[in-house]
C-alpha cells in the first residue's frame, strides 16, 4: 500500500496524523517510535532574523573561500560507498548553486546528482511529480536507497519525499530548512508567495511539516542565519532525528566547510546502524548538537 502524499507535495491537504518510524534499538532490533512535534519555543513566537543578521548574509563568498582553503583537510575525510545523493536547491535557486556541494560529494565518492528542474519556484504540481519520478527511477536502477540533501526550501521537499517514499530513501540532510516554524519567521516568505502562488499554510499543515521523516534525518542550521530563523530548523527529539549547529550564513550553508564536513559524516553512516553526530572533543569547538531553542 502506498504512503499518503504529504501536505506540501500534494495539491490537496492530507491528515496531519504523525508518522511512525523504525528506530534501531541498542540490541540491533527495530522498534516503532511515534514522531512528536519539537519542544521549545512556540512556533507562533518565532520571528524572522533581524536586519543585522540579514546584512551578514554578505559573508557567503568568504565561506566559499574558506572551503577552498580547507580543501586539503576535507579531502582527508573517509570516502563514501558510492550511493546516489539527490541534491535539491533553495527557493529561486537552481542546480548551479549546489554545484560546489555536489562537487565535494563526488570527490568523496558519492554519486551526487542535480535536481534538473530549473529554478525552484515553490511546490508546483509538475515539478513535484517529476521529483517523485526521479526518486523512483534512481532507486529502481539497482534497488539501492538514495540520500536526499536539501538546501532551505529544497530541504522541506526532501523531508516530505522521504515521508512518502521511506523505503527508497537512505537518509535526509537539510541545510537551513524552515520546516518547524511559521512562514513569517523567514525573510523570504514574501518571495515564496510571489513566485509560487501558494497561500500561507494553515496550522494543520505546519504541524505536519514539523514531523520528521521515518528515516535518519539531520538538520544543519546556524543561529546566525539571516534568512530563516534558526528555531525553524530544529528537529524534534527522536531516535532518527538530529540537529547540528554550525557558524554560517544561510546563503553560505552549501559552501561552508563545517557544513561540508557534517554532510560527509552523515552520508557515511550506515542507515541500519545509524548513530547521532559526534560533537565531542575538538569537534565541540565548531559544532553543537541537540534540539533546544
Amino acid at each position: 500500500m502506498g504512503v499518503p502524499a504529504s501536505p506540501l507535495l500534494s495539491p490537496s491537504r492530507m491528515s496531519s496524523r504523525p508518522s511512525r518510524r523504525r528506530s534501531p534499538a541498542a540490541s540491533g532490533a527495530a522498534v516503532d517510535v511515534e514522531a512528536r512535534a519539537p519542544a521549545g519555543a512556540e512556533p507562533a513566537d518565532i520571528k524572522a532574523p533581524g536586519a543585522l543578521l540579514l546584512a551578514l548574509e554578505g559573508r557567503a563568498p568568504w565561506e566559499f573561500a574558506a572551503s577552498l582553503a580547507a580543501a586539503p583537510l576535507l579531502r582527508r575525510l573517509p570516502r563514501g560507498d558510492g550511493h546516489r545523493v539527490l541534491v535539491l536547491p533553495g527557493l529561486a535557486a537552481n542546480d548551479l548553486t549546489t554545484l560546489p556541494m555536489r562537487t565535494f560529494m563526488r570527490d568523496r565518492g558519492y554519486d551526487a546528482l542535480p535536481w534538473e528542474q530549473g529554478l525552484n519556484l515553490g511546490p508546483r504540481p509538475g515539478v513535484l511529480d517529476a521529483l517523485r519520478e526521479r526518486v523512483r527511477a534512481l532507486h529502481a536502477q539497482d534497488e539501492r536507497r538514495i540520500s536526499l540533501v536539501g538546501w532551505s526550501l529544497g530541504g522541506v521537499y526532501a523531508r516530505e519525499l522521504a515521508k512518502e517514499m521511506p523505503g527508497m530513501v537512505r537518509c535526509v540532510i537539510t541545510l537551513g530548512s524552515p520546516f518547524a516554524g511559521p512562514p513569517q519567521a523567514t525573510n523570504a516568505w514574501w518571495l515564496f508567495e510571489r513566485v509560487s502562488g501558494h497561500p500561507e499554510p494553515d496550522a494543520q499543515m505546519q504541524a505536519a511539516l514539523r514531523v520528521a521523516p521515518p528515516v535518519p534525518t539531520t538538520s544543519i542550521y546556524s543561529r546566525t542565519d539571516g534568512i530563516v530563523a534558526w528555531q525553524c530548523s530544529l528537529n524534534p527529539p527522536g531516535p532518527l532525528a538530529e540537529n547540528i549547529e554550525v557558524m554560517a550564513s544561510h546563503i553560505g550553508l552549501g559552501l561552508n566547510p563545517l557544513a561540508m564536513l557534517a554532510i560527509a559524516d552523515r552520508l557515511a553512516q550506515d542507515p541500519d546502524r545509524w548513530t547521532p553526530f559526534d560533537a565531542s572533543g575538538l569537534r565541540g569547538l565548531f559544532f553543537k548538537t541537540g534540539c533546544q531553542a
